[in-house]
């Protein structure tokens, strides 16, 4: 089950000897930045300075807040002319972060694609229905090119209309599906809701959240599939970052082309292999939007090197996050988003809590907003108008759907340091 098995068991030697020659071509190329030229010149860092791997300690931290402060194309490394394709994530005051991608970007993206699924057992032959967004998110599109570079049927079926998702697994005889776990479990209670049962199923790829092993042997039970977990960003391309294999112990991230980190997040000091941590990852192949350690924020940690399957090098399932991000049905979410949106509606406050459940099996999430003194009336028709409004300008923003209720001035909890506006309630039984 190899799509580059000379280069997915790369023993450790001779993969090390690749990760430093790639470094290396990454802070030649990092230069072209100008973030990055400061950077590198303020911590002594110049094209040939690099001799180790551990070399890379050097460099201080790239996070999220940087690429937004760098919107739109203040982090590219390419004229933008070579860029083909942009992709673009969540910004926490309404700017997405924007990530950009050469045509051997996408080349690069679709092979490690095609090593995650070939390493499951997918195949030509298989009919792979793609149940992810297929807009500016990069989750629809990472897997569907590279599913069909490995000769898989493809439906691209996107997001929502969970009957015809059902009606299409039936129709088209679809052996495998890639979704958020908790549209999974949707979609299997849908199916038992429409009394039928969608045999041919044999492979769930489930990603874009955090998930359970309890969930996972739910999920096998309702639909009958063998459940993988995928984990990526769009910072470091998209999905297929790191994969699982058949063993089901931690995730296989390719070495080749990431350096992996484990970090205290508070301290910033690297931690030891087996140690929870956060994420931090320099990619290595990437022309672009070239990194240099980037704090990913995700918890996990570094698993032993030896794996049955014949890959070495894996990590824990993530967690957890190490700041206030959510993800809400596969995307993320920031509280500072929210308050950027309420602030620009006059009729409200700046006052909001928001709570996050998990409801038939798919992430809900209401916000409560104080209306404004100047403009309670306590009318309905006014309530409906200015909810209304709320509503839409918090669709626009997160791209998700909200539900809002407006509750009067001077309801809400008011902190004396800071604020905890989120009560996340899906753990609870």
């Amino acid at each position: 089950m190899f799509w580059n098995e000379k280069t997915e068991t790369l023993k450790k030697r001779d993969l090390e000897t690749i990760q430093l020659k790639r470094l290396k071509k990454t802070i030649a190329q990092v230069q072209n930045v100008d973030f990055y030229r400061k950077k590198c010149k303020d911590a002594g860092i110049i094209p040939g300075s690099i001799k180790t791997l551990e070399d890379i300690r050097r460099i201080p931290f790239t996070r999220k807040q940087d690429l937004r402060d760098g919107y739109p194309f203040g982090f590219f490394a390419v004229p933008l002319s070579k860029v083909i394709r942009i992709h673009t994530t969540s910004g926490t005051t309404g700017k997405p972060t924007v990530v950009g991608y050469t045509k051997k970007d996408l080349d690069t993206w679709a092979e490690l694609i095609a090593r995650n699924l070939t390493m499951v057992g997918l195949q030509e032959g298989d009919i792979f229905q793609n149940m992810v967004n297929y807009g500016m998110f990069t989750g629809g599109l990472g897997f569907h090119y590279g599913a069909e570079k490995i000769g898989l049927t493809v439906i691209p079926s996107a997001t929502g209309n969970t009957k015809r998702q059902i009606e299409m697994i039936q129709d088209f005889g679809v052996t495998a599906i890639h979704c958020t776990p908790s549209y999974a479990m949707h979609l299997a209670e849908v199916a038992e809701e429409m009394a039928t049962d969608l045999p041919t199923l044999k492979t769930g790829l489930f990603g874009a959240e955090p998930w359970s092993d309890s969930m996972r042997r739910e999920l096998e039970k309702k639909l009958g599939v063998t459940a993988y977990d995928s984990y990526g960003i769009s910072e470091l391309f998209g999905p297929g970052v790191a994969f699982e294999c058949q063993e089901r112990n931690g995730l296989h991230i390719w070495h080749d082309c990431y350096l992996v980190e484990i970090i205290d997040p508070a301290t910033g000091e690297v931690v030891g292999d087996g140690e929870r941590g956060e994420l931090v990852v320099t990619p290595l192949a990437k022309e672009a939007m070239p990194l240099l350690r980037y704090r990913t924020g995700d918890i996990t940690m570094k698993l032993e090197d030896e794996c049955l399957c014949g890959r070495s090098q894996k990590i824990g399932r993530i967690t957890g996050r190490s700041d206030d991000m959510l993800v809400i049905r596969g995307i993320n979410v920031f509280p500072s988003q929210i308050e950027h949106v309420l602030l620009r509606i006059p009729e409200v406050g700046n006052q909001f809590m928001v709570y996050v459940d998990r409801i038939n099996h798919l992430d809900e999430m209401t916000i409560d907003v104080e209306i404004n003194r100047s403009f309670f009336s306590g009318e309905l028709q006014d309530l409906a108008r200015i909810q209304k409004k709320v509503v839409k300008e918090l669709r626009d923003a997160l791209e998700i759907r909200t539900t809002v209720r407006l509750v009067e001035p001077g309801t809400l909890p008011r902190f004396e340091g800071k604020a905890k506006r989120v009560i996340d309630r899906r753990g609870e039984s």
